[in-house]
């Protein structure tokens, strides 16, 4: 009689995009207020659980070797925080397979760490309402992960609000170049200036892309890029950079630029949820 073997759960971890980023201001505790729209793509990591005897990460996928860490992987204090906050043993060997480049602005981390949340929510069998108080003290955007819906965040990013934009389907096409940009030197970078609130998120602005144009230059160069490309409709830089996205009229234009996508950079031809 064969042994039974256990049963394997699946988390897709959505790749996350600031549609448009309106920094208020800087609080004293060094965190800032700000404004977002938030959108998630079709793909994406996925996150894979199965029952186990204490907890164990396995990385692999074109982005694995940049993830070197297993302790202080988002994945693993997302299991660990989880567990606490149910009261049980964290028990789970989990696998990530990291399709996204990291610290690149569309939400790598934060995305496989809610991806976590809501995976072993179901494999432990515990209220939700566990991963939703642990979420922010994971980081500001696992909150809006954990949703993995378009949304308005304000305060630190994680008062949220559903949004129905009317986007459901659009094709997106992301690009990056390979360098990793650090969240906090982008916001240290930050003029200080409030240039004033988030009306509609088509005639917004990403006020983190000028910080990171002076980190990373070639952001610069990504943005015009994607400018350029016929049925472009909306280009701008996500999050703290340096992923820059353009939202396309169809799937024909956004292919036929994915496929012109200079071979020195990342790029994601994809679909917003």
């Amino acid at each position: 009689m064969s042994e039974d073997v256990p049963a394997v759960l699946t988390e897709p971890a959505p790749a996350k995009l600031n549609l448009a980023l309106h920094i208020r201001r800087r609080r004293p505790d060094g965190r800032h207020d700000i404004e977002t729209v938030f959108a998630f793509c079709l793909d994406g990591d996925r996150v894979e659980a199965v029952a186990d005897e204490g907890l164990s990460l396995t990385v692999d996928g074109p982005f694995a070797d940049a993830l070197t860490d297993e302790d202080d992987n988002l994945v693993v204090r997302a299991a660990r925080a989880l567990a606490d906050a149910a009261g049980i043993p964290a028990n789970a060997a989990l696998r990530l397979h990291k399709k996204l480049p990291v610290a690149s602005g569309i939400g790598g981390g934060s995305a496989d760490a809610a991806a976590t949340l809501r995976l072993l929510t179901r494999l432990w069998s515990i209220d939700p309402a566990h991963a939703a108080r642990v979420a922010p003290a994971l980081g500001s955007d696992v909150p809006a992960c954990l949703l993995s819906m378009t949304s308005r965040g304000e305060g630190a990013g994680d008062a949220l609000r559903l949004l129905d934009a009317g986007i459901s389907g659009a094709p997106v096409l992301l690009v990056a170049p390979h360098i990793a940009l650090s969240t906090r030197d982008v916001f240290a970078g930050w003029d200080g200036n409030d240039l004033g609130p988030l009306g509609e998120w088509r005639d917004g602005r990403n006020d983190l892309e000028a910080p990171a144009r002076t980190l990373v230059p070639v952001i610069g160069e990504l943005v015009d890029w994607l400018d350029g490309q016929l049925g472009a409709t909306v280009v701008r830089m996500s999050g703290s950079g340096a992923t820059c996205f353009a939202l396309f009229d169809g799937e024909a234009s956004r292919d036929s630029a994915a496929a012109a996508v200079p071979a020195e950079w990342w790029h994601l031809a994809t679909a917003l949820r």
